[in-house]
């Protein structure tokens, strides 16, 4: 049998109870912050409780978790708060985790809105209708696996998979959700592995229940094998009333296959299963199998939703949303979430590339002592030292335009911050156009310019024009030839 659900998720029926347009006698406390319409209650928790919603905008159906600050901070969970939003953002263009559109905040409570799966969680389909045909489970495993690869090379590891946490949009298709546990490239040790154990006992890997320091991917890599095993038997591998036989049971590989799962199948999970994470199969090498690959539409199967030259946190052009100048945005400043010690944080347009950028910072970061923490898409650098981490992040707006982030995740002490930040910022000072300024402008471009004139001038080269004056006036206020 399946462990039971710890926590309440979006209900599994394709009906949902959805709200109604807005009567003029209706009582407006359940609009939220003039631009959403509460419908029905999905699930709640201790900290958190999920509604249906209505953009009064655009009419679309959305899903807003509701967020209590002040039990938050009791538990000490506004680290894993921060974690889901920050890799919600970084994920957000796989079709195969759930989308985040919108985070708002008050003195009391958090609201991300994000997309509704209104088919609800995997686990209530697994729980109500038993074991699935290979078929359907081979479709719902090519998807995690597709965005789980996707997570991997943006340095992200889940640490989480298991059916309640992946939850089915109104056509049936799988949508990673729960990224609370979740670790980012900043996360890991110098050596790229990770320390914090984390996860539901019945679906994490052994080195993390033994505390030791492992590869987030290859503990991923577990989880989907215990997930496989889970949509084809319909219960779980490894089970136990008592906690310590249950560890020895995933120590040990002790559990067994029911008749009906095939051969290949068997296979894939057994290499899935494997106690050693050196020899244990990587989601790269299941990719590759003849089960895997067996009625596979390239389509379905998006491990690099974006090429190379446009992986940059936001997107560039016609496809930049709100939430894509996330980290660009003093409104969508995530730190700000919770009431602490502000950490310092400075934008600035360069007159490099963004690769430049972060070049620069590794050499400064390298020069100075700071442990230097690298991203897959060249386009971001943490830089430690001491108990003070700094991230400096570019990305290429539009073209010619880079602007690029530098802020303090992570510190202690001021005065060690202050230090930190100062050596940093001195050194960049010969690759920066100017501080601040532009991302004004550039917002000015998204969300003013651009909306006016849909099908008429070239927006972005009358923008680029007024970009450029900008860019002169600054560069002559300086001293400095626009054309270096």
């Amino acid at each position: 049998m399946l462990p039971p659900s710890t926590s309440p998720r979006q209900p599994s029926s394709h009906h949902m109870d959805l709200p109604t347009p807005q009567s003029p006698d209706k009582s407006p406390a359940t609009i939220l912050l003039g631009k959403y319409e509460l419908g029905r209650l999905l699930g709640s928790g201790s900290f958190a409780k999920v509604h249906v919603a209505r953009s009064i905008e655009t009419e679309q159906l959305m899903a807003v978790k509701i967020i209590d600050k002040k039990r938050t901070a009791k538990a000490g969970m506004e680290p894993m708060i921060i974690r889901e939003i920050e890799a919600m953002r970084r994920l957000q263009h796989h079709p195969n985790v759930l989308k985040i559109h919108e985070v708002m905040a008050t003195k009391t409570k958090i609201y991300l809105v994000m997309e509704l799966a209104a088919g609800g969680e995997i686990y209530t389909k697994i729980r109500d209708s038993g074991r699935l045909k290979e078929s359907e489970a081979r479709r719902y495993f090519q998807q995690l696996v597709s965005a789980l690869t996707f997570c991997h090379r943006e340095g992200i590891a889940h640490r989480d998979v298991k059916p309640q946490n992946l939850l089915l949009d109104k056509e049936g298709n799988l949508k990673v959700s729960d990224f609370g546990l979740s670790a980012l490239p900043e996360d890991r040790r110098s050596t790229g592995m990770l320390h914090t154990a984390c996860g539901t006992p019945a679906y994490t890997a052994p080195e993390v229940i033994a505390h030791r320091d492992y590869d987030g991917a290859k503990a991923d890599s577990w989880s989907c094998g215990v997930f496989l095993y889970v949509l084809l038997a319909g219960y779980v591998p490894f089970n136990d009333s008592h906690i310590v036989l249950m560890y020895r049971k995933i120590q040990g590989r002790d559990y067994k296959f029911p008749n009906w799962i095939s051969k290949p199948a068997r296979s894939i999970i057994y290499r899935l299963l494997d106690p050693n994470p050196a020899t244990r199969m990587s989601i790269e090498a299941v990719t590759e199998t003849k089960w895997f690959k067996k009625s596979l539409e390239t389509s379905e199967f998006k491990p690099n939703v974006l090429e190379s030259d446009e992986r940059l946190g936001p997107l560039r052009g016609d496809t930049i949303t709100a939430f894509d100048l996330i980290s660009l945005s003093t409104e969508w400043d995530l730190s700000g979430l919770f009431e602490r010690r502000k950490m310092k944080r400075t934008r600035f347009t360069a007159r490099v590339s963004a690769e430049g950028v972060v070049e620069k910072a590794k050499a400064i970061g390298e020069k100075l002592g700071f442990r230097v923490k690298e991203k897959s898409d060249a386009r971001f650098v943490a830089l430690s030292k001491g108990r003070t981490t700094v991230v400096v992040e570019a990305v290429e707006l539009v073209e010619g335009l880079v602007v690029a982030e530098m802020k303090v995740v992570e510190g202690v002490e001021e005065e060690e911050d202050e230090s930190h930040w100062s050596e940093i910022t001195v050194g960049l000072e010969e690759i920066v156009l100017a501080w601040h300024h532009d991302v004004d402008t550039v917002a000015y471009y998204l969300f003013v310019l651009k909306p006016l004139f849909p099908n008429g001038i070239n927006v972005l080269s009358l923008f680029t024009s007024i970009w450029l004056e900008l860019k002169c006036h600054e560069a002559a206020s300086a001293n400095i030839n626009p054309d270096q």
